[in-house]
This record gives structure tokens, sequence and C-alpha cells, in this order.
């Protein structure tokens, strides 16, 4: 006897109604008082993974799925079957072999007991999710986005501010003596700039506006260069654990942001764990295949460099993890964080191609990973920039700045370092210098953006007149800004504002040797 016949004489009355309810798409059960089911038509037997009706018809739906009677969509039948009014829900159902599927079940009283029409809507609960999560993400941008403008817009005005005090700080405390009690006063203001400064870069990093300068580079070789601050910053009362692989690929990425990344994530495992706790960084090589990525919608499938960061801390609940990305959430008592830590970390992630994740439960730590696109394993990785002491030279620099005080410090910081400087304030100016100047340039140093001619129109007229001398750009603007006035970073010799006189002294004594 076939399933259809089966459900024929499963019930007289149901019979007459058998050929129309086998052709539905829905599922159809009638299940008697006594909770055993009655009529099953074709669908309902796919929907049950079952190969003919024969398998449920006469047995109870306790028997047959152990637990259901424990489970909400149950109590909806329930409603139904006692109270004798319709009921109607959306309920996820877990199937003896583990499948879990999403249906909208629909009850309604018959004299028989109980008639159910379900309907499988798993692939609509997943496209709905999809389009949540591309939703959230479309949000979260908006949000970064709508930060970023305001972060790029006031970024040149304040770094050029900054480095006036970066530099006078640092000028006016060379000139006293070590046990001078002024030197303590302008050391605090020297920190409250070097801490501004570096909330402007966490703006700009997690906005992906900010100047960035990639290289081919060694994971495993920016961790160890930072595994000694890290060990300083987390005290005694932490255990950091390093389980970088071996054979680590590279990735393309600016060394400084990388070293942000670390920090950040270390710091963040540390304040987690108020009473001490053990953190773990480590490496790896993963492929991300269609299916992560899916789930993943802003980042390709392909062969990544994975970063982690876990610690043995509280751990997060889903509230808490859904927020944790956006610029100024902190968990933090008032005045412990900025809230710029961790979508740093995430802005930082996507500017350079990957993405960040995060695992974490009540009671059980946290775990971010980081990953980057691995790149040609032919390429080898570039060395990271070394900390030299502060270089000194006797060559005459040409010095355009607009900012009459960045003009100002920058140009007394150079002639500490030796140099004699030629100053202008504008491109015309500089022009006339050298057309006036008989003895001989060896560095123009130009903002790249200033009224009436860009630095690099300035360069350009100034390299016609002085074949062969070489050429350094500052700027406190974005890198998108820096493109529209003609400059590509990675093809130019760039400082960016605000810097201090070591970093000055350094980028321009470099540029200078690259001319021998």
């Amino acid at each position: 006897m076939d399933e259809s016949t089966a459900a024929a004489h499963a019930h007289p009355g149901i019979s007459d109604y058998r050929a129309l309810m086998d052709n539905l798409l829905e599922a159809c059960q009638v299940i008697g008082f006594d909770w055993r089911y009655l009529y099953l038509n074709k669908s309902a037997v796919r929907q049950n993974r079952l190969t003919s009706a024969e398998q449920m018809l006469g047995r109870t739906m306790m028997a047959f799925y152990p637990g259901i009677d424990e489970t909400p969509v149950f109590a909806e039948l329930r409603h139904c079957m006692e109270m004798r009014e319709p009921t109607q829900t959306e309920t996820e159902f877990l199937f003896p072999d583990g499948t879990l599927r999403w249906f909208d079940v629909r009850c309604e009283p018959v004299p028989e007991g109980m008639f159910i029409l379900s309907l499988d809507i798993t692939e609509r609960k997943h496209a709905e999710s999809a389009l949540h999560a591309a939703e959230e993400q479309l949000r979260q941008s908006q949000k970064m986005e709508a930060i970023g403008r305001l972060a790029a817009g006031v970024a040149h005005d304040f770094n050029s501010l900054l480095t006036v005090i970066l530099l006078s700080s640092e000028i006016a405390a060379a000139k006293l003596k070590p046990s001078d009690p002024q030197r303590q006063s302008i050391q605090q203001i020297r920190q409250a700039g070097e801490r501004a400064a570096a909330l402007t870069r966490q703006l700009l990093a997690f906005s992906r506006q900010q100047v960035l300068e990639p290289r081919v580079l060694d994971i495993n070789a920016v961790v160890r260069n930072t595994e000694t601050m890290l060990r300083r910053l987390i005290s005694e009362d932490f255990t950091l654990h390093m389980k970088l692989a071996a054979d680590l690929g590279h990735v393309k990425a600016d060394p400084g942001q990388i070293e942000q990344v670390v920090m950040n994530l270390v710091l963040n495992a540390r304040d987690a764990m108020p009473s001490g706790g053990s953190i773990t960084i480590e490496s790896g090589n993963v492929d991300l295949d269609n299916g992560w990525s899916e789930k993943h919608a802003e980042i390709l499938p392909g062969r990544y460099v994975m970063l982690a960061v876990s610690d043995t801390g509280a751990g997060m609940d889903k509230d808490t993890q859904a927020r944790i990305f956006e610029p100024f959430f902190t968990t933090k008592e008032q005045g412990k964080g900025t809230g710029l830590g961790l979508s740093t970390v995430f802005g930082i992630a996507r500017q350079s191609g990957g993405t960040v994740r995060v695992y974490s439960e009540p009671g059980h730590g946290s775990c971010f990973k980081v990953y980057l696109p691995l790149i040609d394993d032919n390429l080898s990785p570039q060395p990271l920039p070394a900390e030299n002491p502060l270089s000194t030279g006797d060559e005459t620099i040409l010095l355009v700045e607009d900012d009459e005080q960045v003009r100002a410090v920058t140009s007394l910081a150079l002639q500490l370092a030796g140099y004699t400087v030629l100053e202008a304030r504008r491109g015309q100016e500089a022009i006339r210098i050298c057309e006036k100047h008989t003895a001989p340039i060896h560095l123009l140093i130009s903002d790249v953006i200033m009224p009436d001619m860009g630095g690099r129109k300035v360069a350009e007229s100034i390299q016609a007149l002085r074949p062969g001398i070489r050429t350094l750009f500052v700027s406190g603007y974005t890198d998108d800004a820096m493109v529209r006035y003609g400059i590509e970073i990675a093809q130019v010799a760039f400082l960016q504002k605000p810097f201090t006189p070591d970093s000055l002294a350094q980028k321009v004594r470099e540029v200078l040797d690259q001319a021998r």
C-alpha cells in the first residue's frame, strides 16, 4: 500500500480531500485528540524526511519526536487542541538527525482533533538574516563614514597645531638642564600632545582615512618587535603567550597600523582582566571558503594571515559583541577609555583589505581574530623601520609652509639639527628664492595643500630649476585629500603631521642619503 492509499484509509472523512491536499506545497497533517497522526499529505512526508506516510500514521507525536512536548511549537499545538482556537507561529524545529529548520505553522481545530498546515521557510529566514546583517553593516559603515568625514575635516588644522606643540615642547626641553623643574611641565605638554596625536590617528584609522605606507610584512616580526613593550604595559599580573606559526605567509600593510592593532587588542585583553590573567597572541595561515564569506559579506573567500589575541577574562554577551566595533562604545568606567580601540582595529583591518571577528562567551574569555589577505609568497618582507638617534646634517633645505607657526618651529628644529634653512610661505616665493639663491639647495620640504600652488606643482617647478634636488612632502591631511592634489604616498618621500624633531630629522636624513 503506497503513502496515498495509506493516507486515504487513515480516516474516512479525509479521503474526499486527499487529491487536493496531496498537491499542496504546504505540509498537511491531521492529529487526533490522543496526539496520534491520522493523515499526512505528500509534502508532509517529504518535510518529515520519510519514505511513506505509514511510518507516522497511528503513532503519537511524542513517540515519533521525543521531547517535542517541551518545545514552544507544541505549546501552540496544545492551545489549539484544548482551547479549540486557531493558532499561527514561526518556529525553529530540530529534527532527530540534528537538522535545524524554520517553519510557518498554522493550526485549526477539526472534528477529528487538529489540522496542521506547515511551510518550510528556512531559506526565507536565512535571506532575512543576511539582509539584516547587510543593513547593520551599512548602518555601521554610514556611521563610520560620517565620523570619518568629520575627522578628515579637522585633521589638517588639528595636526598642524599638534606639530607646533610637539616641536616646541621638545625644543624647549632640550634647552633646559635635566634638573630644571620646568622640564617636567614641558614633558606634560609633550605627553598631552602625543595623546592628542594618537587620538587623531585613531579617529582616522577606524574611519579608514589614515595615510598609509604599506609594505610587505611578516606579521610575526611586527609582534616580536612590540613584545618587550607589551610585557611592560601589561605588568606582572599577566602572562603573555606567543603561538606564532613558523610558516606564516606575508601581508601588505602599514607596519605602524599593525603595531596599533596588536597594542589595542592586548590592552583591551588586559582591561578585561582587572585581577590579572593570561593573554595569548597567535598567528597562522587560513583559507576562508565561500561558506565563510557568505556569512561575512565584507570579505572575499581566499587565503589569509590570521592574527589572534585571546584572554581569560569575563567574556562578553551577544549584545555587547554586537556593539564593540562602534566608535566611542565602551564598557569601561567614565574616563577609563575613549571607545576607539576596537573600532580602530576594525578600521585598520578593513583598510588593509581584511576583517575582524570576535568569539566570546560570558565567563569564558574573548578571542579577537584579525584576517589580512595573504600575498605572493615570492615577495620578501621589507625590514621594519629602526629607531635611530637624532640625525644631523649641514645641507641647505628650502622649507615651504603656509602656516606661520608650523613653518617657524619646523625651521628651528632643522636648524638645531645643523641644517641651513630657507623659508617660503607660498610656492611662488619658493621659486623666487631658488632663482636668486646661488648656492646649492639640497632638499625641498613642502606642505602638500597650500593656497595658490600645491606642493606637487611647487616641486615640479623647483625641480625644473634645480635638477637633482630631493623633495619631502609633509601634510596633516588624509590620504584621499592628497590623492586629489596629485600626491601618491607610496611613490614619494612623505612625512605625516604631527611630527617630532626626531622623526623630522630622521626622515630628512633618510631622503638626503638616498640622493647619494
